[in-house]
């Protein structure tokens, strides 16, 4: 048993923003970090646009970001969330900078701002086409300097585990099982604040722009414990995947280089977003990803494509080096070919329910990140406003972690059903065709368009793989491809729950018998 002040799970840009904050704060508190891979592997690692700030208070204004995010959320917005994010943004922007965070700038020594789906203007602030990359590095910079953090890389969470309080006799959060994914071994990692910073889901999809471990770990434990959850049927699906090859995840080229100029073609290529948007390539992600499905159907095609061929490519390839590179490793010249490209899934805009300081429903328990459901994003998130939120979210709940009173916890849940399971070629095999047969019924069933028919075969499915999975725990024990995919059992079917139960098309989600589309909304 290890013991510590604050528990971070994950270690992306939220739980590395709030495990620094929390450190630095308190110097004489012991903070630990767990990530289940490498430390810097992470959803934040893949994030090409950037992190949408009001400078240019000129051309720009809060007003008109927070009514870009309204508008994108579909109605489902926390309006006052929406305030909070967008007004206390550049202060975060500042610490980012302050740690070492570079964003690119002008010739005029200004910072360059992109544009991107759904802003009425420039504010996307970016470093090149890697700007995650940017931040993910910086922050463990940061974080390696504060003696009192302890990071453990191939770390996995199992399960949260809880206690009663003496006092209230209501339940808190005191910490979770740990399993070394190297040794085989599990701990109990004690902790008076849990934070939960584990991503998104996207791997519960076969097509998806998300890291390999990104599976749901975190909102499926604390769907276990009992923590309110809600909005998973709010999967936004990212326009321009690469459609080339069979890499996963899939390669995302970035809503940026339509917001420089690029345009979308159907396989006959004819420019389509006109007959949708009146905003065209640079509507909303839902409205686009919705217009580009619809003319793969009704083309017979498997892909539409972006038109780069009128844009400067040094130019090009200057802004976008990440994504020239990797075109041109797959025979791609942006001057004279098209770039094949489909939605994939991409950022989950539910999650666990929390409130204006990242607390969960169950006492001791935050969460932030993509994991956590703060209300910002209604029923669609607004581009690069997801790295925004975390660094606003993270800052928030470090404020409200350190006023907690930091008492030893008591942890009284044996741990004798604990088992590890060790890997065998033949196990390893079934487990990986389990998963994929969940990302096929998801796919098929729970993608961007829905249908309560299927949905409800999709539930079916499913539930036959839980009892599958939860017989092979029993018989041979844990291990991280076998509590990756519980975890994504769950996750599919909170999302197809979500799903049969919402009766009106909102934001990403859209049910076939509520079709309601309006042309040029």
């Amino acid at each position: 048993m290890q013991n510590f002040d604050y528990l971070v799970i994950g270690s992306g840009i939220a739980g590395l923003t709030f495990a620094l904050k929390v450190a630095q704060h308190k110097p004489h508190s012991k903070v630990c970090i767990v990530t289940k891979a490498n430390e810097n592997e992470s959803n934040t690692k893949y994030a090409q646009g950037g992190i949408a700030v009001v400078l240019d208070t000129i051309l720009d204004s809060y007003q008109k970001h927070i009514d870009d995010t309204l508008k994108a959320g579909d109605g489902l917005c926390d309006r006052n969330v929406v305030e909070i994010v967008v007004t206390e943004g550049s202060a975060r922007l500042r610490e980012l900078i302050d740690w070492g965070v570079r964003f690119d700038k002008n010739g005029k020594g200004d910072f360059h701002l992109g544009l991107e789906g759904g802003h009425s203007q420039n504010r996307i602030l970016h470093h090149n086409d890697i700007t995650g990359f940017e931040i993910e590095k910086n922050l463990l910079i940061q974080i390696h300097r504060q003696s009192n953090i302890q990071l453990f890389s191939s770390h996995l969470a199992i399960d949260l585990l809880l206690e009663k309080d003496s006092q209230t006799v209501e339940s808190k959060c005191s910490g979770a099982l740990i399993l070394n994914t190297e040794t085989g071994t599990a701990e109990v990692f004690r902790s008076s604040v849990s934070m939960l910073a584990t991503g998104g889901v996207g791997q519960v999809y076969g097509t998806t722009t998300n890291s390999v471990i990104a599976t749901g770990d975190g909102i499926a434990m604390a769907n276990r414990v009992g923590a309110k959850i809600q909005g998973m049927e709010f999967i936004q699906f990212h326009p321009t995947a690469l459609k080339h090859g069979s890499s996963s995840p899939s390669f995302l080229i970035s809503e940026a280089v339509r917001g420089s100029g690029a345009y979308l073609v159907n396989a006959n290529g004819e420019r389509f977003m006109v007959n949708y948007d009146s905003r065209l390539e640079l509507a909303s992600r839902d409205i686009v990803s919705r217009a580009i499905y619809t003319e793969i159907k009704n083309t017979g095609s498997d892909c539409v494509y972006l038109d780069c061929r009128h844009l400067d490519k040094v130019e090009f390839e200057n802004h976008f080096p990440n994504i020239a590179a990797r075109l041109k490793s797959e025979g791609i010249d942006v001057s004279r070919d098209l770039i094949p490209v489909a939605p994939a899934a991409h950022y989950l805009c539910g999650g666990i329910d929390v409130d204006v300081h990242g607390q969960t429903s169950i006492s001791g328990l935050m969460a932030c990140g993509e994991c956590a459901h703060t209300g910002l994003h209604g029923g669609n998130r607004l581009a690069s406003n997801s790295l925004l939120e975390a660094v606003v979210f993270a800052h928030r709940s470090y404020l409200k972690a350190i006023e907690i009173a930091l008492k030893p916890s008591y942890i009284h849940e044996s741990l004798e059903w604990f088992k590890y399971a060790s890997a065998n070629v033949e196990s390893e095999k079934r487990i990986a065709h389990w998963r994929k047969q969940v990302q096929n019924i998801m796919d098929e069933n729970a993608g961007i368009n829905r249908m309560d028919k299927t949905l409800q075969a999709a539930k079916v499915k499913i539930k036959s793989l839980e009892i599958k999975v939860e017989k092979a725990i029993e018989t041979v024990g844990f291990s991280l491809p076998l509590i990756e995919l519980r975890n994504l059992i769950v996750i599919a079917t909170m999302i197809v729950d979500a799903s049969l139960e919402r009766n009106t098309n909102k934001g990403t989600f859209f049910k076939i018998e509520f079709d309601k589309v309006k042309i040029l909304a």
